[in-house]
């Protein structure tokens, strides 16, 4: 005879029904219990005991109904669940839809049936079974939420540590930045240095991926950009001095596209290489647009990079623009995702400053995508000399 460890709670005031039914229980191997009244019965379910309630539909002080509705408003959600089916007297749809209304699990006609209350009984008590596993699920699935949530406000406020927090201090240049990344955290990472000769290295690189494992690879990245920079006097040498640490730990399992110029402010030269990245963008002071394109693969991939290096003059009042791919995600009228040459259209005119120069061109782009969220993380350096 197999054996059932949940208790059935048998509420009926005629004595002998509830004993009969109670023996009738016992002999099919549930474990059974009895009371005369629904007030008693609510006092036991009260106990913190998981049961099933057998209820008589019709008692003198609390029906098996009301019973039942007392049961499914209780605060505590282990008693508000339990499973319950009613026995009625009545039969018919109206009854049957009366029963349920109450929060009754199901419902048999009297008299009773003991192999279908049997088979009533064996359902409703796998199915609670399964109801208290799927909860049990949930809640380890929520803690596992939270510990995720405090790990990636962790990498965030690793990320905002290792992000420069202001523009550096250019002569006669100045420099503007934005970061969003798409959630806490985000693979994208720039940064700037004063190299020893007095020129300057400033670089974006994008990571593969999104949340606490790109932003640790970011925080690698700028690690290896400040040893780069000690090896390397131009933009190539030191992009392939980045990829070769990179390399080196992941073997090609990670990678990053990124972009770096070397600056010399006095002049107006700068040295550009890039490796699978967005091209650098200069908006002139008379309106035209040049663009130099990135002709090496992405960081990472390979052993050796094989990537070359483009030769610009930046004349007072231009402006130039770096910036992930993020920037290509943002949707542009009907197109599903944005191309160079539109982003060429947001740039603004008689801005006053780079960091107008970005701002007003980040809020035309993004205002393009209707209010919607950008499905990428974004970051853009704007560079003005003056």
């Amino acid at each position: 005879m197999t054996q059932f460890s949940t208790p059935i709670l048998v509420v009926d005031d005629d004595a002998l029904s509830r004993s009969l039914l109670v023996r009738s229980l016992e002999k099919s191997g549930f474990v059974a219990t009895q009371c005369a009244s629904g007030s008693e019965a609510l006092d036991l379910v009260k106990s913190g005991e998981s049961m099933l309630l057998v209820l008589d539909y019709s008692m003198p002080d609390l029906t098996g109904a009301q019973v039942c509705e007392r049961v499914r408003g209780d605060s505590d959600p282990a008693i508000a669940s339990l499973p319950i089916i009613l026995l009625t007297a009545h039969s018919g749809e109206e009854h049957e839809l009366e029963c349920l209304a109450a929060g009754a699990d199901d419902f048999v006609t009297k008299p009773v049936n003991t192999a279908i209350l049997k088979a009533r009984i064996e359902t409703h008590l796998r199915l609670h079974a399964l109801r208290a596993q799927l909860r049990e699920q949930n809640a380890e699935l929520e803690r596992a939420r939270a510990m995720h949530e405090l790990d990636l406000d962790a990498a965030r406020l690793t990320q905002q540590a290792i992000l420069p927090s202001r523009p550096p201090t250019i002569a006669g240049w100045q420099l503007a930045s934005h970061f969003q990344p798409l959630i806490q955290v985000g693979g994208d990472m720039y940064d700037w240095l004063r190299l020893a000769d007095g020129s300057w290295l400033i670089w974006i690189a994008d990571a593969t991926g999104h949340g606490a494992a790109a932003a640790l690879l970011t925080t690698f990245t700028k690690l290896v950009f400040r040893h780069a920079a000690a090896e390397g006097k131009t933009a190539r040498e030191i992009l392939n001095a980045v990829n070769a640490d990179v390399f080196s730990v992941f073997k090609g399992r990670s990678f990053l596209t990124a972009a770096c110029l070397v600056l010399r402010p006095d002049s107006g030269e700068l040295c550009f290489s890039g490796a699978g990245h967005p091209p650098l963008l200069i908006a002139r002071a008379d309106g035209e647009i040049d663009s130099v394109i990135s002709q090496a693969p992405p960081i990472g991939i390979r052993a050796e990079h094989d990537g070359t290096e483009s030769l610009v003059r930046v004349e007072r009042g231009d402006t130039l623009l770096l910036y992930t791919d993020g920037l290509y995600s943002v949707k542009s009228g009907h197109k599903d995702r944005m191309t160079p040459d539109d982003v060429h259209s947001f740039f603004p005119p008689n801005a006053a400053s780079a960091a107008e120069f970005l701002q007003r061109a980040v809020d035309a782009m993004t205002a393009s995508a209707g209010g919607e969220a950008l499905p990428d993380d974004l970051a853009v350096i704007a560079l003005r000399r003056l």
